[in-house]
């Protein structure tokens, strides 16, 4: 009668008790991974917003936004063509020869002018038939077109101390220091670097030119 008893008792009860302790864990489980993947989310977030706002930061402090008028540093740059320009460069480093600068206009400075550096303090320039000579040297400007070029001559000038003599790549199309004199350093206020409109001009601006630019 004891053996029957314990045969019919409920064994089975004892066995079952850890069953409904599995949907818990389940449920802890998708909990955490929820908790982990927003966590993710908010430092994703973060870091992105952290990264746009130093983004702004160095285009609003270091880089402004220019819009070349005129052809006269054609090829390189097209009229109505929009760029970026670095304001802070020549704090750093020296102006050099073949950089594109943006300068306010020396004979009215409601004007921005946007030219390539040709001539440095204290050189000599010469133009003879359309050919750039520098100290009595030879210049290569492989940015100048033959269509481009101006076959006159000019000089010899002697570029004062703190200034320099700019020109436009399009050379029979550019108001430059051949009609207004070299430019004193402090007119000078930043230097072409990006283009970004339009789009089939996208792009770094390693080599540059000169037409007139306006501020945005």
């Amino acid at each position: 009668m004891q053996s029957t008893d314990e045969r019919n008792s409920p064994t089975n009860v004892t066995s079952e008790v850890p069953a409904p302790a599995a949907p818990a864990s389940a449920a802890s489980d998708s909990s955490s991974t929820d908790h982990s993947f927003r966590n993710e989310i908010r430092v994703w977030t973060r870091d992105l917003l952290i990264a746009i706002g130093l983004a702004l930061i160095i285009i609003v402090f270091l880089y402004q936004p220019v819009k070349v008028e005129g052809t006269s540093m054609a090829p390189l740059l097209s009229d109505q063509e929009r760029i970026f320009i670095n304001k802070f460069v020549y704090r750093f480093e020296p102006i050099d020869r073949g950089d594109v600068v943006v300068f306010w206009y020396p004979l009215d400075r409601s004007k921005s002018f946007i030219k390539r550096v040709v001539g440095l303090p204290g050189e000599t320039v010469e133009i003879r038939q359309g050919l750039v000579y520098v100290n009595g040297k030879s210049m290569p400007e492989p940015y100048v077109p033959p269509q481009y070029e101006d076959m006159s001559d000019f000089g010899p000038v002697r570029v004062p101390r703190d200034s320099y003599f700019v020109m436009g790549d399009h050379r029979i199309s550019s108001n430059d220091s051949r009609v207004f004199g070299p430019v004193a350093s402090r007119y000078i206020y930043g230097r072409a670097v990006f283009a970004y409109w339009p789009v089939d001009h996208f792009g770094s601006l390693s080599t540059t030119a000169t037409t007139e630019a306006k501020t945005k």
